[in-house]
């Protein structure tokens, strides 16, 4: 029985190391939080180990269990979809890997619930460059790579491919998430383009990124080409696209 208005989406690929750490954590916070795990077939175990809490949290935390990777915003999407099903009112992006800390989800939650934002990002770069032990050479890329999709786009959100966010029920209601075609990085981009052109309002949440301690990062150069291509054709189609709007 649902007795929570908040559903936390986190995608695994081999986060054994961290699951377990994380869950625990959101679920210490002093509002309810409900987490779906999406495992796309961690071959360290991720998917068995939440598998095991969800016996400890049967209410609470919930598994969906894909074949293979394919792709990070073909796991959100699936998240989406499943959260929609059920009458979640806020749904949450977040990493299993303790780069967004899990007490700035009350900050993200208060953005929306109290303060009427339909999107709220957990901002890395909307009060300078709050970013912890990432080299220079990756701050700089995402730095810049977040100030050409601003350029290029229009939107007004300083970290566009921000990781950590919080959406309306609406707002995904209203966007058509099938036609949402990234499925690397660049579908953080398309996402907030996606909700800005629906006309809801986004206002950015400042938060400290801090890099992870434990596993790998999935993160390479490709991701940023991705997106640096990807944002000139997600303009451009917008030009002959009509999209629907906030009720």
């Amino acid at each position: 029985m649902q007795t929570a208005d908040s559903i936390v989406i986190i995608p695994t690929y081999n986060e054994r190391e961290n699951i377990e750490k994380i869950i625990r954590v959101v679920f210490g916070l002093p509002r309810t939080f409900h987490i779906l795990v999406i495992d796309d077939g961690s071959p360290d175990g991720t998917a068995s180990i939440v598998g095991t809490l969800r016996e400890e949290f049967p209410e609470r935390l919930f598994l969906l269990e894909r074949a293979g990777k394919q792709g990070l915003g073909t796991a959100y999407i699936a998240g989406f979809e499943w959260a929609l099903r059920r009458a979640y009112e806020y749904i949450f992006e977040m990493d299993a890997d303790f780069s967004h800390k899990p007490k700035d989800l009350l900050k993200l939650y208060r953005a929306c619930a109290e303060q009427g934002a339909d999107l709220a990002i957990g901002s890395r770069y909307v009060s300078g460059v709050n970013v912890v032990d990432w080299p220079m050479g990756r701050v700089l890329m995402s730095y810049f790579a977040s100030k050409y999709v601003r350029l290029i786009t229009g939107i007004p959100v300083h970290d566009t491919t921000a990781g950590f966010v919080c959406y309306r029920r609406q707002v995904l209601e209203t966007m058509d998430l099938a036609r949402i075609r990234f499925k690397g990085y660049a579908f953080q981009i398309e996402m907030k383009f996606t909700a800005y052109k629906c006309g809801f309002s986004v206002v950015e949440v400042p938060v400290i990124f801090i890099n992870r301690k434990l596993g790998e990062s999935k993160m390479d150069s490709s991701i940023f080409g991705e997106a640096m291509l990807g944002v000139i054709k997600l303009k451009i189609d917008s030009w002959f696209r009509k999209y629907p709007q906030k009720k």
